[in-house]
């Protein structure tokens, strides 16, 4: 169970280090794209406050080996600009696209991270019961075995010699029955 944890682990932070990269890559033209907005228009705090908020995240579950991972899955509402032409330009429009992206790609990777921290902690738990197993449970059976193993050889001597004392008295007795 740990090996194919720490596999599925393994995949997932590969993946988030490629989305790590990407989101990077993505906030800053983003923010770049924001600033330029900042600067031909000033704050546009009229036109942010016409774009709806979205709530299109569908968290759903999958499961590896008992571990819950879960799977984020963003329907995001049609790109469309919100806000009039009046008093915006397309710096405005970039940094809106831009962002929208940069929402997209956070999803993925909060899938990825709480995936991974899932798995880690699920491979923690795996590697403490390995560790019990090997160091207190099959120490204890060995013990077990060891003990029943002398206790089974005691009683087969014992059964050998009650066996040839029994016989002894048998030839003893069948020579007194000769005589």
């Amino acid at each position: 169970k740990r090996n194919i944890l720490i596999r599925e682990m393994m995949g997932l932070i590969d993946k988030a280090a490629s989305l790590q990269n990407s989101i990077d890559e993505t906030f800053r033209s983003a923010y770049e794209a924001l600033q330029t907005a900042h600067i031909t228009l000033g704050i546009a705090e009229q036109a942010s406050q016409t774009v709806p908020l979205d709530e299109g995240l569908q968290l759903r579950f999958r499961t590896v080996m008992g571990v819950e991972l879960p799977i984020v899955k963003t329907n995001p509402p049609p790109l469309k600009l919100y806000y009039g032409v009046r008093g915006t330009n397309s710096a405005l429009d970039e940094a809106y696209f831009r962002f929208n992206k940069v929402k997209e790609f956070i999803a993925d990777l909060a899938e990825v991270e709480n995936s991974v921290y899932r798995l880690a902690l699920a491979i923690k738990a795996a590697q403490k019961r390995a560790n019990a197993l090997k160091n207190i449970v099959i120490p204890r059976l060995t013990a077990e075995i060891q003990r029943i193993s002398e206790a089974l050889e005691d009683k087969d001597r014992e059964d050998f010699v009650r066996l040839k004392s029994i016989k002894r008295y048998k030839v003893k007795k069948a020579e007194q029955s000769e005589k």
